[in-house]
């Protein structure tokens, strides 16, 4: 069977799959996708395997293309945290709203009484894509001894 290109694909395609502490190649998938869309945040792989333990992290494939990936991160004071990354080339095709929605069916499960997301200023893409899905900003902040900053969105 012979794989369609990534641009005749479509979000029915995507396969969303969990990374576990022990899963070495999906560790370095979520790695890559995190660290090339949030670089002031670049991890180690020991990070996103330590990660991995406390969050829920999945990756998105379109066959063995790496699509994406995301994080759900547990509730805390009834907030749950759900961050969708597209790699660029293939955003604007519904990759990211499949991200998105598996992480709010999640963290929904979890119980959230409210749902946020974290976004680099600089990924105005990013911040966008919140903003559309309903996200409004709470906070912006650079971290102790860094540059960058940050936004805080909650689901309205």
């Amino acid at each position: 069977m012979t794989e369609q290109p990534a641009e005749r694909r479509t979000v029915t395609d995507l396969r969303i799959e969990p990374v576990e502490p022990d899963a070495e190649n999906a560790l370095r998938d979520w790695r890559h996708v995190h660290n090339l869309i949030v670089p002031p945040a670049a991890m180690s792989l020991d990070e996103v395997r330590e990660r991995s333990g406390r969050n829920r992290l999945e990756n998105a494939y379109l066959g063995d293309v790496l699509v994406g990936c995301s994080t759900v991160r547990p509730p805390e004071d009834g907030v749950v945290t759900v961050i969708a990354r597209v790699l660029p080339e293939f955003r604007r095709r519904g990759y990211g709203v499949a991200l998105y929605e598996n992480g709010l069916t999640r963290a929904r499960a979890l119980g959230a009484g409210a749902i946020e997301t974290v976004v680099l200023a600089a990924n105005t893409d990013g911040v966008r894509f919140a903003e559309a899905r309903g996200f409004v900003e709470t906070e912006r902040y650079v971290l102790d001894g860094e540059t960058d900053l940050w936004i805080t969105l909650r689901l309205a």
